[in-house]
């Protein structure tokens, strides 16, 4: 039997539903769940998606710190995948404790819409840090204003800027805002932001695969690779250099320079493989 839904899609439930105080508390939740599926996660593959989701929902939960309401849908498009693999990978997070979601409907029509769906705290066992109290007042079961009061210390709120793959308070110095330019592809850049946090390594990556596409007819300024493929040899060349990093290689070099021999050998070799050519 289908359970009645008693939340409303509002900012005060939002508010409410909210996990953490700072987007720091929030960050640094993200990042320990990281490193925990990948040390309980055996499949490669689903462990970068599961790495990917949680990104996704942590840059768009900096209004209401630790919540997201974007449907599975637009989740699906910005990770590249169908609707039923974010289905599957929502619930393994649930299952790990690393998310919940809260059922909502609109209030115009009392139907339903997207869930919220919550960055859950770290837990003791996880972190090796007492819990973090969870509020009593839950928005789950009444929706009335006096049930929906809401819990933040600073009246004042801060307006949020939105800007390619990451949101920022306006009352962030613009200087230390850390945001991934719109150039760079989203599957791209929350592969890259499991490994690397800065905004402008995540950049250099990409450019070192922009470069790395040369140009083959100068009449028409032609490359060898389309978009398309220049984000699918992005993926493959870095997944191969991070597996290069933790089996200890030595990058004497630096990382760009060691990633922009690996870029070239596999364009190179790709160049000349017809079904890669035909088939994208």
């Amino acid at each position: 039997m289908k359970k009645r839904i008693d939340v409303i899609a509002n900012d005060e439930s939002y508010d409410n539903l909210s996990s953490f105080t700072e987007r720091e508390e929030m960050n640094k939740a993200v990042r320990v769940y990281r490193d925990t599926i990948r040390m309980s996660v055996k499949r490669a593959d689903v462990q970068a998606r599961l790495i990917a989701l949680l990104e996704v929902l942590k840059r768009h939960s900096c209004k209401q710190f630790g919540v997201s309401y974007m449907c599975k849908n637009t989740i699906a498009d910005k990770l590249e995948v169908s609707y039923k693999t974010i289905q599957r990978l929502m619930k393994k997070l649930v299952d790990l404790g690393m998310i919940r979601q809260v059922p909502m409907k609109r209030k115009k029509d009392m139907m339903q819409t997207a869930n919220a769906i919550i960055i859950q705290p770290v837990k003791e066992e996880m972190s090796g840090k007492p819990p973090v109290k969870e509020s009593k007042k839950c928005p789950a079961i009444k929706t009335t204003t006096s049930f929906l009061k809401q819990n933040i210390k600073n009246n004042k709120r801060k307006a949020v800027a939105q800007f390619s793959h990451v949101t920022y308070s306006l009352e962030t110095p613009l200087k230390q805002a850390n945001f991934v330019a719109h150039w760079v592809p989203g599957v791209f850049s929350n592969l890259v932001s499991s490994f690397f946090e800065k905004a402008e390594t995540i950049q250099e990556f990409w450019k070192v695969i922009k470069q790395c596409n040369r140009v083959v007819d100068y009449s028409t300024n032609i490359r060898a690779f389309t978009g398309k493929q220049e984000i699918e040899i992005g993926t493959k060349a870095f997944k191969e250099f991070a597996m290069k990093v933790k089996s200890g290689v030595n990058m004497h070099k630096g990382q760009f320079a060691y990633f922009n021999g690996i870029v070239n050998k596999l364009m190179t070799d790709l160049y000349f493989d017809a079904d890669f050519m035909e088939n994208h």
